[in-house]
């Protein structure tokens, strides 16, 4: 197997991980404790970049890292992009809060969509790492 196929199934089973994680955290009912819940999900998520990012580089990612990533996507991207994670976690939680009336018939409907937008977004992070690593090892030194 290649380098980069090995690479691109650990970041598969990682996002799958976190996304499940993420799925079950949420299922459990915690009326009027959403935004605490969410707050968890959301560092568990920066876990999987974090994890993704050490997948393809060997190296852990710094803030200082971080902020030329997203200076290099540019900052329109980076504020859709944080705009649309924030309203993703909102919604998660005003969904969770719906659905603790509905019981475990809308608990597992959380759980699918709190994974589901886990998943999205590590997708997107791995597919950047992907084409920022492939990009790296095309350039000669």
């Amino acid at each position: 197997m290649s380098d980069l196929r090995k690479k691109r199934l650990e970041a598969v089973i990682a996002i799958a991980t976190y996304s499940i994680g993420s799925g079950t955290a949420s299922a459990a009912p915690t009326p009027g404790g959403e935004i605490p819940r969410q707050i968890l999900l959301t560092v568990s998520d920066i876990f999987m970049y974090t994890n993704i990012w050490k997948i393809y580089f060997q190296e852990d990612l710094s803030s200082k890292q971080l902020v030329e990533i997203l200076t290099e996507l540019g900052l329109v991207t980076v504020a859709a992009t944080g705009t649309a994670y924030v309203v993703s976690k909102a919604s998660t939680a005003i969904l969770k809060e719906i659905s603790n009336w509905t019981g475990p018939l809308g608990w597992g409907v959380t759980a699918a969509v709190a994974g589901s937008i886990s998943g999205l977004f590590g997708v997107a992070w791995a597919i950047y790492c992907d084409r920022t690593y492939s990009q790296r090892v095309m350039q000669p030194f």
